[in-house]
């Protein structure tokens, strides 16, 4: 299990490092203890916040709904919380590793 994919309870925790303003929308892969994430939305009003959690909800195949920014929400270190999802935790590494 990546060092970026954290169990808390029924959910998976995420950390992320936010790369907003980019050029497109793309996981980059494992940075040190956490998941680098590029969005073309400017980190200003949440838009970029809001880019990630579609981007993680649409790569991992679940509702937008059921990612939540956990913490840093105007910090480029962020932590996503996914939903009842530690069930699936081995799955969601495959799909973040082997993403774009």
């Amino acid at each position: 299990m990546p060092s970026y994919i954290i169990p808390r309870g029924n959910d998976l925790e995420i950390r992320v490092k936010a790369v907003p303003g980019a050029r497109c929308d793309a996981i980059v892969g494992a940075l040190g203890e956490r998941l680098k994430i590029r969005v073309s939305a400017p980190p200003e009003e949440g838009k970029a916040n809001a880019a990630i959690v579609r981007l993680l909800a649409k790569t991992l195949g679940v509702h937008e709904r059921e990612v939540e920014l956990v913490s840093g929400a105007g910090n480029p270190l962020k932590i996503f919380a996914v939903r009842a999802a530690v069930a699936r935790a081995r799955e969601f590494a495959t799909l973040l590793e082997t993403a774009d």
